[in-house]
């Protein structure tokens, strides 16, 4: 949008009717968040309360529609080619718009460097696991929110990183990414109530995304429960105790992206469980776009 054109609409903002608002609103949000700068001086500079929260709004909303524009682009890549920490950045933009991702890796690749540092090619999968379950557990202390399990902040990577507590969704998510940071062929499981992590034979672990079946699980971890490592044997049987059927949708691997929408879901109950229905519609629309 021409400087001209912006600099007036923006000084329209403090128009008393609501008529004109609603037509300078609707300009500003065809624009992207380039604008935002610009808002934020105009909102330096009012000292009007209800021109201030026009222009909040305002920036929120090319926020999200910049947060809703990135996950759509990650969804439609190509499913084995999506990348997890991506994904998970783009969640919590929602959150946190101004958020950097680069900071975020930077904080991972610090871990896998300190993890690396313990591993060498002799060791099996079972052991390069016990190792990466000792940093992220024991070393650093990582484990799930029981204190707070229910807040919005246990749904987000920064969050997780800075505190080292999360949700049952939001542990695994962090463990897988970690797990793959050290090349370990490591697979979401849509296990109910928690997700598991699967640690499949590297030869049909590309497999995994395009078919959820027939992939061999060498054994299970358990993010919500200190790393706890267990066999399909024992999956099976809790699973045929507890009347869960069929079978391969709690125990074999699923596409990253299956992931990311149950992370949008837990954010939903815990902003709906918080009062804050705004955000709950907001979810909502991200939500949506797994259904396209």
């Amino acid at each position: 949008m021409e400087q001209r054109r912006l600099d007036a609409l923006i000084n329209l903002l403090d128009d008393p009717d609501n008529n004109v608002f609603e037509m300078v609103e609707q300009e500003l949000l065809k624009e992207d968040e380039q604008i935002i700068p610009v808002l934020e001086k105009k909102w330096e500079q009012s000292f009007d309360e209800n021109s201030q929260n026009r222009i909040e709004n305002i920036i929120q909303s090319l926020q999200f529609k910049k947060t809703y524009a990135g996950l759509r682009n990650w969804i439609l890549q190509k499913q084995g080619t999506q990348d997890l920490m991506e994904g998970f950045c783009a969640i919590d933009k929602f959150q946190y718009p101004d958020l950097n991702p680069m900071n975020l890796t930077l904080k991972i690749e610090n871990l896998r460097k300190s993890i690396w540092l313990e591993l060498n090619n002799s060791l099996t999968l079972l052991e390069k696991t016990t190792i990466l379950n000792h940093f992220i557990f024991n070393l650093n202390g990582y484990s799930i929110n029981l204190s707070n399990p229910n807040s919005p902040q246990n749904c987000f990577l920064n969050q997780v990183l800075e505190t080292k507590r999360g949700n049952p969704i939001s542990m695994s998510l962090f463990y897988t990414i970690l797990a793959r940071a050290i090349e370990l062929p490591a697979y979401l499981v849509d296990f109910p109530k928690n997700p598991l992590v699967a640690i499949v034979d590297a030869e049909l672990a590309q497999k995994v995304h395009g078919s959820t079946r027939d992939t061999e699980v060498l054994f299970y971890i358990n993010p919500s429960n200190k790393g706890a490592i267990t066999s399909r044997k024992e999956i099976d049987y809790h699973l045929k105790r507890n009347d869960y059927t069929p079978f391969d949708d709690y125990r074999e691997p699923k596409p990253d992206a299956l992931f990311i929408k149950r992370l949008l879901e837990s954010m939903q109950e815990a902003y709906n469980a918080a009062a804050y229905t705004e955000k709950e519609k907001k979810i909502q629309d991200l939500l949506d776009l797994f259904r396209a």
